[in-house]
């Protein structure tokens, strides 16, 4: 019979109860102590507002304490489904790596590695050195870095180059993108000095012409990848500005963004140029992501003028921004699968869910449904919808992607409230609300995703 607790009772006492005996076995005791004292100290918040009731029951309090134990024990980062149908969402990790970065991840991890040692003389090597003849053969360039993210990647080139020294950008390039991180603070800590020229909407080549002092040390131009300016609109090409610099004697760089490897229209994913494009202009310098349209790890990729890459491995700022072994070991195993288009496009799951077609995704949905409805309430709806997704992670913002969604209605549940629901299992189920729907886009939903969902969908009567 179970026991009612007139009163709250003390952490000694809570400890005592015969149904928390296998917590002490199982767990260490500090833990199990915070645990109970987390509870009971939010019985007494209840109490203290009224809300307590006259008797506790002993089994249901130490049901709470077990649950509150899981919280605590439970991992903070942990997976998730996403079924917003953002492909490279930054608030849940960007892009998803492919089954050969993780096992590469995994193997590195387990055992030590050559990361900085060449096992040719036995001397220490450069841990660089495992990734930028990849980078040159698959982009072109005369040499290559790469650093914890573009952000770090756009510091260390400015720092290199332009300590003190004038860095000319166009007005409608000083971007701030997530995070708050804008350009114009990156370029103060830099030590560079920005100079500004022609307007929001409209930029000239004059106006770089005419800024141009011997004081200037860099031609800058920034992709806006997170927006678009459209209307009564002019900017400078990135081959004009490579001209103009040619002529004054003045390095070009160009922060692009996201970092494409591949020529995607013809998936039908256009206004995204790849890198080796860039390069072909001759601008010196390029600095992008690993972690967005490349499909890599999070990492900040510095490509372009040897001499210059030269120079900025002496910085000392890049012992701050340097990358660690797993990300190494991502970004090659990556980058390897880009020397087969057909392997890139099929393994690395970025490119797989931007090239995917609609009518894979309806067929995809129809199988999903069949195979859910067996194992839910029938109370739960389950139905196709068309409708667009999206790039994410500040790529292509204007781009729509045709999709397929299923919507999930219940009796007696609003959109919210399944949305709430859904994020409150013990794997999180995160979808979208449109025009009085909620919806789970079938481009971002994973095969190892479907038992999470069952779950999710089983909290229907």
């Amino acid at each position: 019979m179970n026991k009612g607790i007139h009163t709250i009772p003390k952490v000694d006492k809570v400890l005592s109860f015969p149904a928390l005996a296998s917590l002490l076995e199982t767990h260490p005791r500090p833990t199990v102590l915070a645990a109970v004292r987390n509870v009971l100290a939010a019985l007494r918040i209840d109490s203290s507002h009224g809300t307590l009731t006259a008797s506790i029951d002993e089994n249901d309090l130490c049901g709470l304490i077990v649950k509150e134990l899981e919280q605590i024990v439970a991992p903070s980062l942990h997976a998730l489904v996403n079924g917003t149908g953002v492909v490279i969402h930054t608030n849940l990790g960007r892009s998803l790596l492919a089954k050969p970065a993780c096992r590469q991840i995994l193997e590195v991890a387990e055992r030590y590695s050559n990361l900085e040692m060449d096992m040719t003389t036995g001397e220490r090597g450069e841990r660089y050195s495992h990734v930028e003849s990849l980078l040159c053969e698959l982009t072109g360039a005369e040499a290559a870095i790469v650093v914890n993210n573009n952000a770090a990647a756009v510091l260390l080139a400015l720092s290199g180059i332009a300590v003190g020294k004038e860095v000319i950008v166009s007005r409608g390039e000083l971007v701030e993108i997530g995070g708050s991180f804008r350009i114009p603070d990156v370029m103060r800590l830099s030590g560079g000095i920005m100079k500004e020229v022609g307007t929001t909407n409209r930029t000239h080549l004059k106006d770089y012409q005419k800024a141009i002092s011997p004081e200037t040390a860099l031609l800058l131009k920034v992709h806006s990848s997170n927006f678009s300016v459209v209307g009564f609109t002019a900017e400078v090409s990135i081959e004009q500005l490579v001209r103009c610099g040619r002529e004054k004697g003045i390095p070009v760089m160009a922060d692009i963004g996201s970092g494409s490897l591949l020529d995607l229209s013809k998936y039908g994913i256009t206004g995204e140029t790849p890198v080796q494009e860039y390069l072909k202009t001759g601008v010196d310098i390029i600095t992008c992501s690993g972690d967005k349209m490349l499909g890599g790890p999070q990492a900040g990729i510095i490509l372009g003028n040897r001499e210059i890459i030269s120079k900025l491995r002496k910085e000392q700022l890049l012992r701050a921004l340097r990358i660690d072994k797993l990300t190494l070991a991502a970004l090659e195993a990556t980058l390897r699968l880009y020397r087969d288009e057909r392997q890139a496009v099929a393994e690395i799951p970025t490119l797989r869910m931007l090239t995917v077609q609609p009518t894979a995704l309806k067929a995809k949905a129809s199988s999903w449904i069949r195979r859910i409805r067996p194992r839910i309430a029938s109370s739960a709806t389950l139905s196709i919808v068309p409708g667009n997704s999206q790039v994410g992670g500040g790529s292509l913002p204007l781009l729509d992607l045709p999709t397929f969604l299923i919507s999930v209605e219940a009796d007696g549940w609003s959109p919210q409230q399944i949305d709430s629901a859904f994020r409150q299992c013990k794997t999180p189920v995160l979808g979208r609300i449109n025009k009085g729907k909620y919806l789970l886009d079938l481009r971002t939903l994973q095969e190892a995703d479907l038992p999470a969902l069952v779950q999710a969908l089983s909290i229907f009567p």
